[in-house]
């Protein structure tokens, strides 16, 4: 919804600012400069990243536009709490057949380990090698979107060069010569539009969004060490809710 309404802020910007500067709205009915922009920017970005990643498109979109799926920072922590204080009166074993009951699946790998005796230490070395290898997908998913916010501006340039270029065959007709002119810079337009208004923006939110995963996984790795530890669910929550924002903590003000 963010995604949506901000790209609708974007389009509404331009277009109020060519209704105070009197700009005609047909000018933007340019196929080369559509061409030039969206062909070439896919063109460009196919060249620079390995097809393998281009295939991750459509997902990475689904990301963008669709609805968070992931675990939160609180239903980790209650779900976190709630095994400590069993593993704390039935011990580690009684977890085992709530391993199966966990929807996600980086949690899931790590109640598995730690029903299985795995030491601390080599429950964080395989976890961590999970979020690092989770971390390196996402970075090559933003790069693909901050690589085509690089090029559009610059086919922009290239777009309003062509135009330029025709518009020199209309010297003899000075009417002719101002519209062509005129639709040589559609291209740098959009150029910039969907550089700076679309792709820098998506790839920039795909970070953040990577960042929150890290930081959950993360929460929910500290917390299964904790409990192989031997932690009980007090001191766990506690350890757990240092790590979040004040508001996201259980019992303050803006928690549960």
């Amino acid at each position: 919804m963010g995604t949506l309404i901000g790209l609708i802020i974007g389009v509404v910007a331009v277009v109020v600012a060519m209704f105070f500067k009197e700009v005609s709205f047909d000018v933007f009915i340019n196929p080369a400069a559509i061409f030039v922009i969206f062909v070439g920017t896919a063109g460009a970005v196919t060249v620079s990243t390995p097809i393998n990643e281009l295939k991750n498109l459509p997902k990475l979109f689904g990301v963008v536009f669709g609805k968070d799926k992931g675990l939160s920072v609180r239903s980790a922590i209650d779900k976190l709490t709630e095994f400590a204080s069993l593993a704390r009166k039935e011990g580690l074993l009684a977890l085992e057949p709530r391993v199966g009951e966990i929807d996600d699946p980086f949690m899931k790998r790590g109640a598995a380990l730690l029903v299985d005796g795995c030491e601390p230490e080599m429950i964080r070395k395989i976890l961590n090698e999970d979020i690092e290898a989770m971390e390196d997908r996402h970075a090559a998913g933003a790069n693909i979107f901050s690589q085509a916010g690089a090029y559009a501006p610059t086919l922009g340039v290239l777009g309003a060069v062509l135009g330029l270029i025709a518009a020199l065959g209309h010297m003899d007709d000075t009417e002719a010569l101002g519209h062509a002119i005129s639709a040589a810079f559609i291209a740098t337009v959009l150029g910039i539009f969907t550089g700076y208004v679309l792709w820098h923006p998506i790839a920039n939110k795909l970070k953040r969004m990577s960042a929150q995963e890290v930081h959950v996984k993360t929460l929910v790795m500290e917390g299964l060490i904790g409990m192989s530890e031997g932690v009980n669910a007090r001191m766990l929550a506690e350890l757990l809710n240092s790590m979040v924002a004040v508001g996201e903590r259980a019992g303050q003000e803006g928690g549960e």
